[in-house]
C-alpha cells in the first residue's frame, strides 16, 4: 500500500539544483527538486512474522493503514516523526533498513493506549510499539531503553518476592540506568510524603525497604514464573532465529 505523506519524504533524499536548465527552460530552485530513488539494502521478508511472535505484535497483520493510531497518538502530537502507522507499514513489507532509521524514537511510546482505543481493526498499536522495541533490542539494533530497564526491575522484584516495594524499585532502576538519586522531582516527592503521610505509614515504608518482605509461600510460584519466562524467551529467540542467551537465565 503506497504512502502519500509529504512528512515521510526524508530531507536527505531531496535534491535541488541552484541552476538547472532543461530544453531551454530555467527550472532552478524548487522547480528542480527531485526525490532520490531509495535502494533497499536489507529487505527482511520475515520481519512481520518476527514482530508478530513477540508480545503485543500478534495482530499486526490486521492493519489496513487507516492512520487512526497516528492521528490519536499523544507522542505524535509533540513529535510528528513518531508515526505508528508508518512503522507498522514498514514492518509488514519488510523494510528493515527504513525502520531502523527511526530506532531511537520508536521506544518513546508512553502506553497511553489512545491508539488502541481508536483502532477499528483491533491491531493493538500500543502493543505493536512495545513488540517493535523488544524486536530492536533482541536483534541488537539498539540498546535497552529506560522503559525496558524499568520493566525488568519491576518484574524481577515481583518474580523474586511476590511484592512491590516502590523505594527499592526506584533505586534499582536509577542504578541500572546510571541516574543520580538526588533528582529535584524525587526530592520534592519525598518532602511532600514526609509532610503529609502518617508517621506510622512512613515507618512501615522504611521498614519494608530494609527488610525486603516476601509473600508467604511464594517459592513454588516464583519457580513456576521463572520457568514460564524462560520458555517464552526461548520462543521469542527461536522466532527471530537468535541464539539462546549466554550465562544463567
Amino acid at each position: 500500500m503506497p504512502i502519500h505523506e509529504k512528512s515521510l519524504i526524508r530531507q536527505e533524499n531531496l535534491i535541488e539544483h541552484e541552476k538547472l536548465e532543461i530544453d531551454g527552460i530555467d527550472v532552478s530552485g524548487h522547480w528542480s527538486t527531485f526525490i532520490q530513488t531509495r535502494v533497499v539494502t536489507d529487505y527482511n521478508e520475515d520481519m512481520e512474522t518476527e514482530v508478530a511472535a513477540l508480545p503485543g505484535g500478534e495482530h499486526i497483520h490486521r492493519c489496513w493503514q487507516c492512520g487512526s493510531c497516528t492521528n490519536a497518538c499523544t507522542v505524535n502530537a509533540i513529535n510528528p516523526d513518531f508515526n505508528p502507522r508508518y512503522w507498522i507499514y514498514l514492518t509488514r513489507i519488510g523494510m528493515e533498513a527504513e525502520l531502523l532509521r527511526d530506532k531511537d524514537i520508536i521506544w518513546q511510546c508512553i502506553s497511553c493506549n489512545k491508539c488502541t482505543y481508536a483502532c477499528p481493526r483491533d491491531v493493538n498499536p500500543e502493543g505493536v510499539m512495545k513488540a517493535l522495541s523488544h524486536w530492536l533490542e533482541l536483534k541488537g539494533h539498539t540498546e535497552k531503553s529506560p522503559s525496558m530497564h524499568f520493566d525488568e526491575v519491576f518484574s524481577e522484584q515481583v518474580f523474586q518476592t511476590g511484592k512491590i516495594e516502590e523505594g527499592r524499585t526506584i533505586r534499582r532502576f536509577f542504578a541500572r540506568t546510571g541516574q543520580e538519586l538526588n533528582q529535584d522531582w524525587l526530592v520534592e516527592m519525598i518532602i511532600r510524603m514526609v509532610r503529609h503521610l502518617p508517621v506510622k505509614l512512613l515507618f512501615a515504608m522504611g521498614l519494608q525497604s530494609v527488610l525486603k518482605p516476601r509473600t508467604r509461600g511464594w517459592g513454588k510460584a516464583r519457580d513456576a514464573i521463572h520457568e514460564y519466562v524462560a520458555e517464552k524467551d526461548a520462543e521469542h529467540r527461536k522466532a527471530l532465529k537468535l541464539d539462546p542467551p549466554h550465562g544463567p537465565a
